[in-house]
């Protein structure tokens, strides 16, 4: 896995290097029509404020999705202890099972408490 994340680093770095030589090369002013006015400025200038305001939108909509993320995760695993008392209830499982550990058999790990 750290692979993929160091794959993430390598791409983020590349991607800042080609803006930045982008922006670098666009340097002559340019007219930035507003809403309700325009102003001269450099396309540099441009270049990097629209990057890093679609990074801030980007990063801010990924917050959104891991908060909800996480509120799910936690309510399913309200869910799951619930359902697993009503099954200790019902004297489907002799004892209560620990959560099931990473890259584990689940019908292996059943087995032992039945």
């Amino acid at each position: 896995m750290a692979i993929k994340g160091q794959g993430y680093v390598i791409l983020a770095i590349v991607l800042t290097i080609l803006i930045a030589l982008f922006a670098v090369i666009n340097i002559e002013p340019v007219e930035v029509n507003y809403f309700f006015w325009s102003a001269t400025s450099p396309l540099i200038l441009v270049i990097l404020f629209s990057v890093l305001m679609g990074g801030i939108i980007t990063a801010v909509a990924g917050m959104f999705k891991i908060y909800n993320m996480k509120k799910q995760i936690n309510q399913l695993k309200k869910q799951n202890g619930t359902l697993r008392d009503m099954l200790i209830k019902e004297g489907v499982l002799a004892e209560k099972i620990p959560s099931l550990p990473k890259g584990k058999d689940p019908k292996r790990e059943l087995e032992k408490y039945n």
